[in-house]
């Protein structure tokens, strides 16, 4: 990890960071085949919704959001992750969750933070966090990539996830398929 930055969980009162930083994210230009939402979306939502989102980031015994903190106090990057239990619906029409896991979502890293290893950093976070549950006890991290996203792709194949054979697409989205990628518990 690069010198100064550390990497935690979010705190509830970081609630405007958090707003803040996603709603960065969201106009990306990456954006568009990164995130479900959009900037026009998220940017009319009450405080209250980022004050519930934050809290339960930060209080949620499976829900967590990390952030790579830099010493000057800003957010160089942030990742959630979700506890799905086996059984249940997962995140896109027609998945289902085999097992309990971590759904990494929300990953955002700015765009002069890109290339350093940061994200690599969060990936390493969460996975730990999710690692370290006892209930459930998670046997894997998966996420989401989009078929025209190569580089984050790429990042997530460096951090040992593999295809796990699951193409869904958006309902409703003409922007293309989602790619399951998924590491198992070591």
């Amino acid at each position: 990890m690069s010198s100064g930055i550390i990497i935690r969980r979010v705190r509830i009162e970081d609630w405007q960071q958090a707003r803040d930083l996603r709603l960065e994210a969201l106009l990306d230009p990456v954006a568009a085949v990164a995130f479900l939402e959009t900037h026009e979306q998220a940017v009319t939502r009450p405080e209250e919704f980022w004050q519930d989102r934050t809290t339960r980031a930060a209080t949620d015994p499976h829900v967590a959001q990390f952030v790579a903190e830099a010493e000057d106090g800003r957010w160089l990057g942030s990742m959630t992750a979700l506890v799905e239990r086996s059984g249940g619906a997962g995140a896109l029409e027609g998945d289902v969750v085999e097992v309990d896991q971590a759904h990494v979502v929300a990953v955002y890293v700015r765009p002069e933070a890109r290339g350093t290893g940061l994200a690599l950093d969060l990936i390493r976070t969460v996975q730990e966090w999710a690692w370290s549950l006892t209930e459930p006890r998670i046997e894997r991290v998966r996420l989401f990539v989009h078929e025209d996203n190569p580089r984050a792709e790429a990042l997530y194949r460096k951090a040992g996830f593999e295809p796990s054979g699951v193409v869904l697409s958006v309902p409703g989205d003409q922007r293309g398929r989602e790619v399951e990628l998924a590491v198992l518990r070591g």
